[in-house]
C-alpha cells in the first residue's frame, strides 16, 4: 500500500507525460526493443574530406590557432599539467589526480578499478551497483576536458601536442565501439566529448598531425555518436529536463550548423535550436534563476550559453530574444549571490564537479571567468577589476546582429529573486544567502531555509556540498539529505522522504517568504511546508534577522503541529573558530562531521546541533573578532 502511495506521488509531482514515458523507456530498454534503435556500427561512408573540409569551414569560436590572442597565461602551472598528462595522470573533477597509465582503456572506474564490460550494449549497462562505485569516474576522462589544458599550453608556447590529442580521441574510438560500453550511457557525456573534439579539431585545424585517415575516422564518430543523442533526446527533454537537455540540444545545432556535410545536419541544426531555445526558456526564470536549484549547474548553462551565442554570432545567426534575456538575467543571480573577494558562490545545491571548457587557472569554485566571458559577450564590457582568459577564446571580432545589455552592478542591501526563492543580504565584506523555494521539477537535496553565510571571502555558515552520487548510502543521506544544511531536521529525519537515486517525495514547497529592512536590521521572514510524510500539516517558519554593520544574526526557527515525542534540531555547519553560537536556554553539542568543496573529496567541518522537544529555537550567531584583531595588533608592533 505505501509503494502503490508513492507511485501516485511520484506521478503528481512529476506528470503523466513523465511517467508515461520512463514506463514505456524502461519496457523497451528491458524488452531489448530499445537496442535495436542503437546500432553498433554504421555504414563507412565519407561525409567529407579534410581538403574540402580545410577550405570551406564554417566559423567556429576561431578557425584555427592562429585566429586566437590570449593575454598572460600561467604557463609554469600548465607546462605541469601538460607533463603530468603525457605521463597518464589526468585531473578529475578539476580537484582529484588519479595515475591511469599511458595505456588506459577507458573503462576502469580508478575509484574502485571495476572495468566495464565493453563487450555490452550501451542499454545493458548498469550504474547504480555498490561496487561498481561511480560512473563518474568512467566518464570524466572520456569527456576530454583535459584537452583545453593542452591547447592553452601550445597557444601560449606556440607549441604543438596536436600528435597526443589525436592519438588520445583515435585511441578512445578504437577501444569503445559505437553505443557499446558505459561511455555511450548518458548522452550528455557524449555531447561534451563531442564539443571538446570539435574545439580541438578547429584549434589544429592547420597542423600535420590532423591526417585524412585521423580526421575521416574522428568525423564517422562524431556523426555516429550525435545519432544516438539524436535518437535518446526525448529522454532529456523529458525524464530528465535540466542542464542535460540544454547541453544536448545545443550541441545538435552546433553540430549540424558546423558539418552540413552530414545526412540530417539541416534537421539537427533546425530541431536542436528549436529545442535549445525551449529549454532555456523553461529552465530559467525570468529572474534569472535555474530550476535545478544548483550554482554550479547554473554555470554549466552559462557556459554553454556563453558557446552558443558566440558560434551564432560568428555564422551570423540569432536565437529567440529569450535566450539573450535569460542569460543576462542569469548572470545578474550569479553575480549577486557571489562572495566578492573570492570569486566563490554558496556551495548550494547538487555540485559533481563539472566545469565544461575550463579555459584559465582559478580554482574550481571561483566563478568569476566564466561569468566574465559571457558578460563580455552580452555587454562588452567589464564585470570585475581584473579580466580572464576565457573572454579570450570566446570573444567575437565581428559586427553583431543583436543589441548590448548594460554592463552588470554589485546591489547593496537587501536583494530577492522571488521565482527562484533567493535571498540576500549584502554589506562591506559581508554576505547573507538564504534559500525558501517552491519545485517544479524534482529537488535533489533536502535543503529548504538553509542559510550561507560569508565574511572577507570565507564560508561562515556552510554547505555540505555534494561528495559524491553513487557512495556508501550514510555518505548519500547525509550529503544529499538534510543533515549537510543549515536548517531544520525533526529527530534524525530529512525534509523530504528519500526514493531511490535521485528521487524524493513528499517534496518541500515554500509557502511566504519576505525580506526587508528597518533602520537597524535586515529581516527576512520564510514558511515552507515540510516533514508532510510524517504529518501533513507541519510547517516550518524561519526568522533571520541581521544587525546592520554588525556580524550578529538572530535567527528564530518555529514548527508548527510538530509531532510531540520528536526533537527538533537545529544546524549549523561551520569551520570559522570565531563564531559564538548562543541558544537561549537551551545547550548545544559540537561533532565532526564532512563538507565537500570538491566533488568526491570529503573535508572535516564542525556540526553545531542546537535540540529540544519545544516547538521553537531562538540562537543569537556572532562572529567575534578580536582574537584576530590582537593577533594583528602583535604584529603591527613586531614590525614596527
Amino acid at each position: 500500500m505505501k509503494k502503490f502511495y508513492l507511485y501516485i506521488q511520484l506521478l503528481r509531482n512529476m506528470g503523466m507525460r513523465y511517467f508515461l514515458f520512463r514506463c514505456q523507456y524502461e519496457l523497451r530498454r528491458r524488452s531489448g526493443v530499445l537496442k535495436i534503435k542503437y546500432p553498433v556500427f554504421l555504414e563507412n561512408e565519407a561525409y567529407l574530406s579534410l581538403d574540402d573540409w580545410r577550405k570551406c569551414v564554417i566559423p567556429f569560436l576561431f578557425s584555427d590557432r592562429k585566429d586566437v590572442v590570449i593575454k598572460d597565461v600561467n604557463i609554469t602551472s600548465l607546462s605541469e599539467r601538460v607533463r603530468r598528462m603525457q605521463d597518464g595522470e589526468y585531473c578529475f573533477f578539476s580537484s582529484l589526480w588519479y595515475n591511469l597509465g599511458k595505456d588506459y582503456d577507458w573503462l576502469t572506474n580508478p575509484d574502485t578499478n571495476y572495468k566495464y564490460n565493453v563487450s555490452k550494449h550501451w542499454t545493458e549497462i548498469e550504474d547504480f551497483i555498490p561496487e561498481i562505485g561511480d560512473i563518474k569516474y568512467v566518464w570524466e576522462k572520456s569527456r576530454f576536458s583535459f584537452l583545453y589544458d593542452i591547447i592553452r599550453y601550445d597557444q601560449k608556447t606556440g607549441k604543438s601536442h596536436a600528435s597526443f590529442v589525436f592519438t588520445q580521441i583515435i585511441d578512445w574510438i578504437h577501444q569503445n565501439p559505437l553505443n557499446c560500453g558505459p561511455n555511450y550511457k548518458c548522452s550528455q557525456e557524449i555531447s561534451l566529448r563531442i564539443l571538446n573534439w570539435v574545439f580541438a579539431l578547429y584549434y589544429y585545424r592547420t597542423d600535420k598531425a590532423l591526417t585524412e585517415e585521423v580526421f575521416d575516422l574522428l568525423i564517422r564518430s562524431i556523426y555516429g555518436q550525435m545519432k544516438h543523442v539524436r535518437t535518446n533526446i526525448n529522454f532529456s527533454r523529458i525524464a530528465v529536463r535540466n542542464n542535460h537537455a540544454i547541453t544536448e540540444t545545443l550541441t545538435l545545432y552546433l553540430i549540424g550548423l558546423l558539418f552540413p556535410q552530414f545526412p540530417d545536419a539541416k534537421e539537427w541544426k533546425e530541431k536542436g535550436k528549436k529545442w535549445f531555445e525551449e529549454e532555456i526558456k523553461y529552465q530559467i526564470a525570468e529572474d534569472g534563476t535555474f530550476l535545478q536549484f544548483s550554482m554550479n549547474y547554473h554555470r554549466v548553462v552559462v557556459q554553454l550559453l556563453t558557446l552558443a551565442i558566440a558560434v551564432a554570432d560568428n555564422n551570423g545567426e540569432l536565437f529567440c530574444k529569450e535566450v539573450y534575456e535569460r542569460s543576462y538575467q542569469s548572470l545578474n543571480f550569479l553575480y549577486q549571490c557571489q562572495d566578492e573577494l573570492s570569486g566563490y558562490l554558496p556551495n548550494y545545491g547538487a555540485n559533481d564537479g563539472a566545469l565544461f571548457f575550463r579555459l584559465n587557472d582559478c580554482d574550481y569554485r571561483d566563478y568569476r571567468p566564466q561569468l566574465d566571458a559571457l558578460h563580455f559577450l552580452l555587454t562588452k564590457q567589464n564585470l570585475y577589476a581584473i579580466t580572464f582568459e576565457d573572454r579570450d577564446w570566446f570573444y567575437n571580432r565581428k559586427n553583431l546582429k543583436r543589441c548590448l545589455y548594460p554592463k552588470i552592478e554589485r546591489k547593496q542591501g537587501n536583494v530577492t529573486f522571488k521565482n527562484g526563492g533567493y535571498y540576500i543580504i549584502r554589506e562591506k565584506d559581508v554576505l547573507t544567502f538564504i534559500r525558501c523555494g517552491k519545485y517544479k521539477e524534482r529537488p535533489s537535496q533536502a535543503d529548504n531555509l538553509h542559510i550561507d553565510i560569508w565574511y572577507k571571502g570565507e564560508n561562515i555558515l556552510l554547505d555540505g556540498g555534494s561528495y559524491k552520487y553513487n557512495t556508501e548510502k550514510k555518505y548519500i543521506k547525509y550529503f544529499m539529505g538534510t543533515e549537510s544544511h543549515n536548517t531544520i531536521m525533526l529527530d534524525n529525519l530529512d525534509q523530504m522522504l528519500k526514493g531511490e537515486r535521485f528521487v524524493w517525495y513528499n517534496w518541500s514547497q515554500a509557502l511566504d517568504a519576505s525580506l526587508y529592512e528597518t533602520e537597524i536590521s535586515y529581516i527576512f521572514e520564510g514558511k515552507v511546508a515540510c516533514f508532510s510524510y510524517l504529518g501533513k500539516d507541519i510547517i516550518h517558519y524561519r526568522k533571520l534577522i541581521k544587525r546592520k554593520n554588525e556580524l550578529v544574526w538572530i535567527c528564530v526557527d518555529i514548527i508548527e503541529h510538530k509531532p510531540n515525542a520528536m526533537f527538533m534540531r537545529q544546524l549549523w555547519h561551520t569551520n570559522c573558530k570565531n563564531l559564538d553560537i548562543n541558544a537561549e536556554g537551551l545547550n548545544y553539542s559540537i561533532k565532526e562531521n564532512y563538507c565537500a568543496n570538491y566533488y568526491g573529496i570529503k573535508e572535516k567541518c564542525n556540526e553545531i546541533v542546537i535540540q529540544t522537544k519545544d516547538n521553537e529555537i531562538k540562537t543569537t550567531i556572532r562572529l567575534t573578532l578580536i582574537p584576530q584583531l590582537i593577533a594583528q595588533f602583535f604584529i603591527n608592533i613586531f614590525y614596527k
